[in-house]
């Protein structure tokens, strides 16, 4: 029996029903990218029926609607899992209209940008007390996550299914380049090039559009050899993937060669 409830993985539901896929994006056209193997591998094996109804606009009912009919059963006793809803902060109570600069991200992402760099550069031209509202079609949970281990203050309203307001409020200035240090690690990056001569493969992610780079590269470490390690020539510091290699248990080296080119060393020990 294919039994399902809001908690139910995406990838799960495909796998049990290939014909799932063509039912799931009917339902919205932001499900359209489920089209797309490689972000499908990535998107669906993380997301549950009600995180995808809300990046979806729609409501987890339209999914068992859709899914009925190709023999799911609904468990519709599952408490659907909701993190806690933060409290206004403190800095959100002493803004004043001036402070505030606005930012609209939604037709770059529409055109499939990656709008993280801007961000990071516009949050930190920021002046005193100023504070950054991002404007979205959608909450940037991975944005939020990365931003909060920076000490970015944030707060989120939702104004419509289709509009979402992100504010940030940093006191200092933000900077990815310490995570140039490989974990759990404590070699350099000479040394881990030394170490993996004749036992590196090399990829090229320079020219592909987002968020290609980031699937390329963890579709490449799922077939690697445990011995060898990846070498990544990238255009930036992929932030959005860190977090996927400490939960992958892989170690990692950045090397910054100039603002358009990156080198990423990423192995096992």
């Amino acid at each position: 029996m294919k039994t399902i409830n809001a908690n139910t993985k995406i990838s799960k539901i495909i796998n049990e029903d290939p014909a799932a896929l063509e039912a799931i994006i009917s339902i919205s056209p932001k499900f359209n990218k489920l089209r797309n193997p490689l972000l499908r591998k990535l998107i669906a094996s993380r997301t549950s029926i009600a995180m995808a109804s809300v990046i979806g606009a729609c409501k987890v009912n339209d999914f068992f609607e859709k899914l009925k009919p190709l023999g799911f059963e609904i468990d519709e006793t599952v408490v659907v899992n909701k993190k806690a809803r933060k409290s206004r902060p403190e800095f959100m109570e002493n803004i004043s209209r001036g402070d505030l600069v606005e930012m609209d991200v939604r037709a770059l992402l529409d055109s499939g940008k990656d709008p993280f760099q801007l961000i990071l550069e516009k949050l930190n031209s920021l002046k005193e007390k100023q504070v950054l509202k991002l404007i979205n079609s959608f909450e940037p949970t991975p944005l939020i996550e990365i931003l909060e281990k920076k000490g970015i203050q944030n707060y989120t309203e939702t104004v419509d299914e289709n509009l979402v307001f992100t504010f940030f409020y940093k006191t200092k200035h933000i900077s990815f380049a310490e995570q140039s240090s490989a974990i759990d690690s404590e070699l350099g990056w000479d040394q881990v090039i030394k170490k993996f001569e004749n036992k590196t493969e090399y990829i090229d992610v320079r020219e592909l559009e987002m968020p290609l780079p980031m699937l390329t590269i963890i579709d490449k470490l799922e077939s690697l050899n445990v011995d060898t390690a990846l070498f990544v020539y990238h255009k930036r510091i992929p932030v959005f993937l860190l977090p996927e290699l400490k939960e992958k248990k892989f170690n990692f080296l950045i090397k910054e060669i100039d603002n358009s080119e990156v080198h990423l060393l990423i192995f096992k020990e």
